[in-house]
């Protein structure tokens, strides 16, 4: 069921389906982005690092959410726009075999100067399978009134 702009309150959270993250994954964002750095791709040269071993792209997190929150069908029929990344910070490492899981919070809202849509802002969380804080930051989106609000 997707949320509409009247659907939300700010204080409001929202929890995404998990998902474990794969080799495919990590090898098809490497294909995607061109970034084959040896943390990310060669597993002899990231068992002598800090981490012990390769390091999934901390992109690849933020995209993984907006799948994750896509799959949870929240605004599927209702966003408008994705409008601005803030704050975005990466506070531990994403690795193969990682399940991750996204919280959002509505931290604002205002109707826009035409009034059939909205300005959301929405605070995120990446977690993993020990429910460790992976990244954080703010997401806004331009989103739909509901249709009875808005006919």
């Amino acid at each position: 069921m997707s949320l509409f702009y009247d659907d939300l309150e700010v204080g409001q959270v929202f929890r995404t389906p998990a998902r474990t993250v794969t080799e495919t994954d990590l090898v098809t964002f490497s294909m995607v982005s061109g970034d084959w750095a040896a943390i990310h791709s060669d597993a002899e040269f990231a068992r002598d690092t800090f981490y012990g071993q390769r390091v999934v792209h901390g992109l690849f997190g933020l995209s993984m959410l907006t799948g994750l929150m896509e799959r949870a069908g929240w605004f599927s029929e209702s966003a408008l726009a994705m409008l601005d990344i803030e704050r975005w910070a990466f506070r531990k490492p994403i690795f193969v075999g990682d399940t991750l899981r996204g919280e959002m919070e509505i931290v604002s809202k205002r109707v826009t100067s035409a009034g059939d849509r909205g300005i959301v802002g929405r605070r995120f969380t990446l977690l993993n399978q020990r429910d460790e804080v992976v990244q954080t930051g703010d997401l806004g989106m331009m989103i739909k009134m509901s249709p009875e609000v808005a006919a």
